[in-house]
């Protein structure tokens, strides 16, 4: 079942309302994952620095955590985004794993920031505060939890890689075989969904120097099953279907953004989308939007 949802900011004017569009997209595919919700945000970064994005319970004093390691923290609920200067994340990783066991890392990355809880999109998406919040683009999720417990850890995107995250509506058939195979790649995972280790293969391949649409189009001969990907990176957007495509998928392009939603009715309450060239993806075809450097040109196509 599951619900996805994307948006790639061209205009830059329309950054401070990228968390208020997410919010509503997601909210409108509520009865299609009324379980669980999650979204990442690509917002600002500031240069020499990571963020990582933590959980704890609800009790946990991220604030003190922060002032002992002479770190600035910004709480949302149970999690909370450190700002860690690059040259400290391997110290602030040891420090968290050998004294805080309680507390997860969500994700990392220069520009990321990941947060997913079970409950309602809408509440999920109040309880962090999305509607606040600014950056070029966004992916979301929300989960028919079918297979699986409904808890925070197998709420969608999961993050594999820095800066890097995927949502997914479907399910592979190979996955546990592609799991085997990237733990002897160096990859770890922290739960037995599948979505996670399409979210591992593509890091491993990114890490390994493919671009984003590389990543996408080598998936289509590796991953098995039926699926819809919505693919984030530091400077990218992608989307990729089954060569069978038989999960929903629309997307929407107006010279201001791109959007993707599971149903159409994500997509109605977005700025000028009754001008937007609106289209079905192609099944086994890579689309990508990337903007280099928030000074370059944005570069789109497909492949």
């Amino acid at each position: 079942m599951c619900g996805i949802a994307g948006l790639f900011l061209k205009n830059r004017s329309l950054e401070p309302e990228l968390g208020a569009l997410t919010a509503a997209m997601l909210t409108v595919l509520t009865d299609r994952g009324p379980d669980s919700a999650g979204f990442a945000i690509y917002g600002s970064g500031a240069p020499g620095e990571i963020k990582l994005t933590l959980r704890a319970p609800v009790y946990f004093d991220f604030e003190a955590m922060a002032a002992g390691l002479n770190l600035s923290v910004t709480r949302r609920d149970d999690h909370a985004v450190l700002a860690v200067p690059a040259a400290r994340e391997a110290h602030v990783r040891s420090f968290l794993a050998a004294n805080h066991p309680e507390v997860a890392i969500v994700s990392s990355g220069a520009r990321m920031e990941l947060f997913k809880g079970v409950g309602l999109p809408s509440d999920v998406s109040n309880r962090f505060g999305l509607s606040g919040m600014s950056g070029s683009h966004a992916i979301g999720h929300t989960r028919m939890a079918t297979e699986s417990a409904v808890t925070t850890q197998g709420a969608h995107p999961f993050s594999t890689g820095p800066d890097q995250c995927l949502v997914h509506n479907g399910s592979l058939s190979n996955h546990n075989d592609i799991r085997r195979r990237l733990i002897r790649e160096h990859m770890s995972f922290e739960t037995q969904n599948d979505t996670e280790v399409a979210a591992g293969y593509l890091s491993w391949k990114l890490r390994s120097g493919a671009k984003l649409d590389e990543a996408l189009t080598s998936a289509l001969d590796t991953l098995d099953g039926f699926y819809t990907f919505v693919v984030g990176t530091e400077t990218g957007f992608g989307v990729l279907r089954d060569p069978v495509a038989c999960k929903p998928a629309v997307m929407a392009e107006t010279d201001d953004y791109v959007a993707f939603g599971s149903e159409y009715r994500a997509l109605v309450d977005l700025p000028g989308i009754s001008k937007a060239h609106l289209f079905e993806p192609e099944p086994a075809k890579v689309y990508f939007w990337e903007r280099p450097t928030r000074e370059g040109p944005t570069r789109e196509g497909a492949a």
